[in-house]
């Protein structure tokens, strides 16, 4: 399971993200398919980019009057209650960044529970309210917080554009300092930017227990051995918190599952008998 995971987030994130000559070049592609939100968070300035990140397509109501903010949530709801925070788990380039960060060799902490709310409120704020209220309309999550942007964006822009560098300012070095707390969190939590920052995983969240693909926990099965509860890498106990909202079904808990107990599903119809995984 977790050798196919991770062979589907590197394609995922190469298929999302074709033209990595333009780090070179500094180019941002502009063409049709920047009409189109990726399933994960991924920085529309992205050199490399093809596809628009949600969370900054969703904020994008002062320019366009909503409509494509509208698009871009209508997809990402769809999105959602097809797959819940799989998306997280299999699509998302920067999740798949803040897995390989957390292999970096480091004392490993547990995160405290309180701050998995962080992100509900930096979605209704930042991403839902502010856009809204603000004079331009600013997408501001992307403008004053989001790490993924100043990493996959900022940075290799003011690396290419000389004319860049001479006007960065306080904004800026916030933001870096954003990115660097999150990248020393996610080297010491599993995806800690995940867990307790990103609104897109907040969304996904909110489908995990409606939507079509799910982790199914058969209690008859269960024999209580803990495996499952002892390779979680974000701190659940899976018999109990299978549909969790912080659960990214990364299927680690399926795959030590010595009796089946936990399995992947396609559909919502309830049933204890295991499915094939």
């Amino acid at each position: 399971m977790n050798f196919r995971r991770r062979l589907i987030q590197i394609a995922a994130t190469l298929l999302t993200n074709p033209h990595a000559a333009n780090f070179l070049s500094g180019k941002i592609y502009r063409g049709g398919l920047k009409n189109f939100c990726a399933p994960g968070l991924n920085c529309w300035s992205c050199p490399a980019a093809t596809l628009s990140c949600p969370i900054g397509a969703m904020q994008a109501i002062g320019g366009s009057g909503g409509k494509f903010s509208f698009y871009a949530a209508g997809v990402t709801l769809l999105i959602g209650l097809l797959l819940g925070r799989a998306v997280c788990g299999f699509l998302c380039p920067f999740g798949l960044i803040q897995e390989l960060l957390n292999k970096i060799p480091s004392p490993k902490l547990k995160l405290l529970r309180r701050l998995l709310r962080v992100k509900f409120f930096l979605l209704i704020v930042f991403v839902l309210i502010l856009p809204v209220v603000t004079e331009f309309g600013e997408p501001t999550f992307c403008q004053y917080i989001c790490p993924a942007g100043t990493l996959e964006a900022g940075l290799p822009l003011l690396i290419t554009h000389e004319e860049l560098r001479g006007i960065i300012g306080e904004l800026f070095a916030l933001k870096m300092f954003i990115l660097i707390g999150v990248l020393i969190g996610c080297v010491i939590v599993h995806r800690f930017f995940c867990r307790v920052m990103c609104p897109l995983g907040a969304i996904y969240g909110l489908f995990n227990r409606y939507s079509f693909y799910q982790i199914k926990f058969a209690a008859d099965r269960c024999v209580g051995c803990g495996r499952c509860e002892k390779v979680c890498p974000i701190d659940l106990n899976p018999t109990k918190d299978f549909d969790s909202a912080e659960c990214v079904r990364c299927g680690q808990c399926v795959e030590v599952c010595p009796t089946c107990a936990l399995t992947e599903s396609l559909s919502q119809k309830k049933s204890s008998s295991p499915l094939e995984r």
